[in-house]
């Protein structure tokens, strides 16, 4: 099986549950195949967490979910170290928390404190926990997909900026349209049964992360990304003139990252095995639209962060001005 097949067959049955949103699960697939992790927002009841555990239904994973709460803590997370009797007496033994599966949704991550919200930086990144002072290693592959609602503010905690740039794509689920709404009152309230079917393994998955990293890349495509993501520094030589005007921070060098990875993912999934342009394109708003700040004009102006990336793809030249 290509790396397009199993891209298709993945979607294939994820459809089976999940009606429309396919820009989203493309989303959530592309992280899943970077290596990456993903960020949900949108409203409840939009399907956020239907669309994790079917993924995990269809491959052959481990799938664990953390309900974030105002009193959940760390060591719910990652587990903890607990006396245990045995026939030499007592000893200590690590009990493994929820993070130690392969696929891990973290619902409402938001509503959580900043100290358990961190619990989550190292797995994110190093893809291991230290508790006790001992390592563990998680298991490849290692995917985290975190929902957040956007409107209720009370009794939340807005994730701080270091952990939204370990997210590798922010997806805005957005709402459903009629047919997509008749066709989830048709699946959702008869006695229809819906039955996903595994079709991927680890060593699958493991396997496709490797060769997305192979794609090949050229060096005119991979300096357009690494202008896009300095045309969004204030003060910089190729900020646009609405981010010098309504951006306080811009993109980090994870945004880069990510928009080649990404990129390469949207290449192979065409059969390609060179990036293009549009591959770039095709990434740039969920790849930076958490990773970039707006300052106090643009929230007295209704500005979001969207339409300034937007304005950075409608603008910046495909090709780089070359000097003199």
């Amino acid at each position: 099986m290509t790396f397009a097949d199993d891209w298709n067959r993945l979607r294939s049955e994820i459809g089976k549950a999940v009606v429309g949103h396919d820009d989203i699960v493309e989303g959530v697939l592309t992280c899943l195949f970077a290596g990456g992790h993903a960020l949900l927002e949108g409203v409840p009841g939009l399907g956020k967490t239907l669309l994790i555990r079917t993924l995990s239904e269809a491959m052959h994973l481990d799938f664990s979910r953390i309900q974030f709460t105002p009193d959940l803590m760390p060591a719910d997370v990652t587990g903890t170290t607990i006396v245990v009797e045995g026939p030499g007496g007592r000893e200590f033994k690590f009990r493994k928390g929820p993070i130690f599966a392969q696929i891990v949704l973290a619902d409402e991550i938001n509503r959580a404190t900043p100290k358990t919200q961190s619990s989550l930086l190292e797995a994110m990144q190093e893809r291991s926990v230290t508790v006790g002072g001992e390592t563990h290693v998680l298991e490849k592959p290692f995917f985290v997909m975190a929902t957040q609602n956007p409107v209720e503010q009370e009794g939340t905690y807005p994730l701080p900026e270091a952990q939204l740039d370990r997210f590798f794509f922010k997806l805005v689920v957005g709402y459903s349209t009629r047919e997509e709404m008749s066709e989830i009152l048709n699946r959702t309230t008869s006695n229809a049964e819906i039955k996903v079917e595994r079709v991927v393994d680890a060593q699958t998955i493991v396997k496709h992360q490797q060769s997305v990293r192979q794609v090949v890349v050229s060096e005119s495509v991979q300096d357009y990304a690494v202008r896009c993501v300095l045309a969004t520094h204030p003060g910089g030589d190729l900020a646009t003139p609405q981010v010098e005007r309504f951006f306080r921070m811009g993109a980090s060098p994870r945004a880069a990252q990510t928009l080649v990875l990404a990129g390469k993912v949207n290449a192979l999934r065409e059969g390609r095995d060179s990036v293009e342009v549009s591959d770039i394109k095709k990434a740039l708003l969920p790849a930076m639209r958490h990773r970039c700040i707006l300052n106090f004009e643009a929230e007295a102006e209704g500005m979001t962060t969207d339409q300034v990336l937007q304005n950075i793809l409608d603008t910046l030249p495909a090709e780089a001005m070359l000097p003199g």
